[in-house]
């Protein structure tokens, strides 16, 4: 069973998100479990606050060090657990980066925000800092949440079908290509001849066509990264 253990300011954010869907049914499969922890219970402050301004000025408040390591100790505990923060300055988060998570037992995610956390907490504290893409935002909830869903839908029983994962985009870095259901003809459009023929071998060789042409055309920086 892969735990995750959340760290925020904003516990309230998680309910909907972590109780529905594939990550529902993965919690009652009992192949993961997710812990979500409001950092102001660790706060030594009377008012618990969890931030201050920082050193040598500049905007905005950067998060304490005082509860976050306090935090992640008990948390941790005597566990073996990865320490990952949430931040734009992290490496980009890709679809391999989230089959090396599955073979992890314990995630704590801290989930950044204002102008980031103290540096000693990173250096001291934090094992992957980690990027959900080339922006802001306003605070590390959401890539917590993308990261625990990208992550759980890989582990063994969490889908039903393994088979459905092997043609998902980034799969072998291609993009999935096109997929139909009924009825054949809507309203004109109709679907591809080779998917109604009932030959598997023909209809794999056009969905891998189809899967290299979107590739080529939306990212061909995957293809370049395969040498294609």
């Amino acid at each position: 069973m892969l735990r995750f253990d959340i760290i925020t300011i904003f516990p309230k954010m998680f309910g909907e998100v972590l109780g529905d869907s594939i990550i529902k049914r993965a919690q009652d499969k009992k192949r993961i479990v997710i812990h979500v922890h409001d950092l102001r219970d660790y706060s030594e402050d009377k008012h618990r606050k969890v931030d201050d301004r920082p050193f040598g000025g500049g905007p905005g408040m950067v998060m304490s060090p005082q509860p976050l390591f306090d935090a992640i100790k008990a948390i941790k505990g005597r566990r073996k657990s990865t320490v990952i923060y949430t931040s734009p300055a992290g490496v980009p988060f890709t679809q391999n980066h989230a089959k090396r998570l599955t073979r992890s037992k314990n995630l704590i995610i801290i989930c950044g925000h204002y102008e980031g956390i103290d540096e000693r907490v990173r250096q001291t504290l934090v094992d992957e800092e980690i990027s959900i893409g080339d922006y802001v935002l306003t605070g590390g909830e959401l890539p917590a949440m993308v990261m625990i869903d990208a992550v759980t839908r890989l582990l063994p029983g969490v889908l039903g079908k393994e088979e459905s994962l092997k043609n998902e985009s980034f799969e072998g870095d291609l993009l999935e290509g096109p997929q139909y259901t009924r009825p054949a003809n809507f309203r004109g459009k109709k679907v591809p001849d080779v998917l109604l023929s009932g030959n598997h071998e023909t209809i794999e060789k056009w969905r891998k066509s189809e899967s290299m042409a979107k590739t080529k055309k939306v990212r061909p920086d995957l293809l370049e990264k395969k040498g294609v």
